[in-house]
């Protein structure tokens, strides 16, 4: 046992296990725990018996097979012991997140589901680096025939990882995308039976539409389909109000970026749009959705007097798209910012719109990026609101490395708040000095790991874990080399599966606050505001 096991393999992986059973950001479930734990244990095999091989590789000096066996014995008892106790409290420390978010707390005994899933999951990943190191044995035997050993195993090194990234980038990758994008691609044709084409010339997908029904795809149906109209905001509000205006452009509707942009803003143009006092720039989020959180409370707090347009850019989800097309989102965002400002440039300066960009997930990453400092010097937007931005935002990187001192990662303040205020819905938006001419919005959970994961975290704190810490980021958090970096990692696949105004799942409520500083409603009281408050609290439940 001990020749085939690495007692210091056991111990290092066993570590790594239990302090993967610590909160992060996300409340995990049982199988999500237990991947995880597994995925952690083989990560600290790994490196043990990596530096075990240095230490034998210089010619240190190593214990004999008695003592080996016995601290074998030794090693395999405190394993057990450290794993049943750390598998014991693991729910203590996943209620410590629910509680942050106001989660029902789970049950207490989980430590044998756990435990089982982990351990399947560690075999399976530890029986698999057993056989590619087989593998690389007989290679570099082989080789070894026609090169001196040393060189052998270099060269089968090399072999080995070659063919398993082939396996697995260019193929297992690359037919998973390609059956997750006709998935994807699939899904966005398919036509709710529920949702029919609006009757209305003035809309986009109508008859009269440049935009057919069907080129809209499923998320832009889903966005046209469910406008809040005039009457409604007029009975929620208690105020007068007007139809909101929406375009949307599908990925079937034009080949090329520059194509659906130029569609997007002749249609804008055809139902009169640019009529509307304020004018909206939304980039979707990969597969192409449109918040309704965002805008419905936009439409209701400017009472119909908005124009939104958006285009489709990708089918995939974000983080997907993210991975393997960035450049997509970038191209679509930069396109349809153009057509938009040059048009809107062109239009009387005294009666044209106010200008706006929105983004949430990838579409805030490409919203971001959309517009250049030289195009806008002389006449800047009016503003943004970014929900959610990935933290591969290189705007947003250097705005929160550029934060005032004192103030946290997780709601930086920079220059007193005259053109740029992070949020988390409520907090962060009194700055200490007036709007200038452009008002930028931040708006981002504590506990959001789209937005706060980083790369680094494998070997460096993050900012965000010092104190003070978010409102609905667990106490009992702490950070473990590699481990934290791990744990962001699964957190990020599981940023929606949390309560509405946690995670990555933004709340109706809490887009009140950012869209009246970025866009300033007219003949509000506070009463008003509660009513609407209220109403959208609803929709968050």
């Amino acid at each position: 046992m001990a020749a085939r096991v690495s007692g210091i393999g056991l111990i290092v992986g066993t570590f790594f296990m239990a302090a993967s059973l610590t909160p992060s950001l996300i409340p995990r479930s049982d199988l999500v725990q237990g991947v995880l734990a597994g995925v952690s244990f083989t990560a600290g095999y790994g490196i043990a018996l990596l530096l075990k091989w240095l230490w034998l590789y210089v010619q240190l000096p190593v214990p004999g097979a008695w003592l080996s066996r016995k601290l074998f014995v030794v090693s395999g008892s405190l394993c057990v012991l450290t794993a049943a106790t750390f598998l014991v409290k693991a729910a203590d420390w996943q209620n410590a997140i629910r509680e942050a978010m106001g989660i029902a707390p789970v049950p207490t005994a989980l430590p044998i589901l756990i435990g089982a899933i982990a351990a399947g999951t560690a075999i399976i990943l530890v029986g698999s680096g057993k056989l590619l190191g087989i593998l690389w044995q007989r290679v570099s035997l082989r080789l070894g025939r026609y090169v001196r050993p040393r060189l052998a195993r270099i060269i089968g090194l090399a072999l080995v990882l070659g063919i398993v990234t082939f396996l697995g980038n260019g193929v297992l990758f690359s037919g998973f995308l390609r059956i997750a994008d006709s998935s994807a691609q699939a899904l966005d044709a398919v036509i709710e039976p529920d949702l029919a084409a609006p009757a209305d010339p003035m809309s986009t997908g109508s008859a009269a539409s440049l935009i057919s029904w069907e080129d809209l795809g499923r998320e832009g149906r889903n966005f046209i389909g469910g406008a809040i109209r005039a009457d409604r905001i007029r009975q929620v509000t208690g105020l007068e109000a007007i139809d909101p205006v929406r375009v949307y452009v599908g990925l079937n509707a034009a080949e090329e970026p520059a194509e659906r942009a130029a569609l997007a803003v002749a249609e804008l143009e055809r139902i009169g749009g640019f009529d509307r006092s304020h004018l909206v720039i939304a980039m979707p989020t990969g597969t192409g959705w449109m918040d309704p959180a965002a805008f419905e409370t936009l439409e209701y707090l400017q009472r119909g007097d908005v124009a939104t347009l958006a285009i489709q850019y990708s089918y995939l989800q974000s983080w997907l798209s993210l991975l393997v097309e960035p450049e997509y989102s970038t191209e679509a965002g930069r396109a349809l910012f153009s057509a938009v400002y040059t048009r809107w440039k062109q239009l009387p300066e005294a009666t044209r719109p106010e200008l706006f960009l929105y983004g949430l997930s990838l579409g805030a990453y490409s919203s971001q990026q959309s517009m250049r400092l030289h195009e806008i010097i002389d006449e800047p937007v009016s503003g943004a609101l970014w929900v959610g931005p990935p933290f591969v935002s290189p705007l947003w990187q250097t705005l929160t490395a550029e934060r005032e001192p004192g103030s946290p990662a997780w709601l930086p303040k920079l220059d007193q708040g005259q053109m740029v205020r992070f949020t988390n819905g409520t907090d962060g938006l009194d700055g200490a000095a007036e709007w200038g001419r452009m008002r930028i919005v931040y708006l981002q959970y504590a506990s959001d790991p789209i937005v706060f994961f980083r790369s680094d975290s494998a070997f460096r704190k993050p900012d965000w874990m010092e104190e003070p810490r978010g409102p609905d980021v667990s106490r009992e958090l702490r950070w473990y080399p590699i481990i934290s970096f791990l744990q962001q990692g699964f957190d990020m696949a599981i940023a929606l599966a949390v309560p509405m105004g946690h995670g990555h799942l933004y709340a109706f409520t809490d887009h009140i606050a950012p869209w009246m500083e970025v866009m300033p409603p007219q003949g509000w009281e506070p009463s008003d505001i509660s009513r609407l408050r209220a109403h959208l609290q609803t929709r968050n439940d």
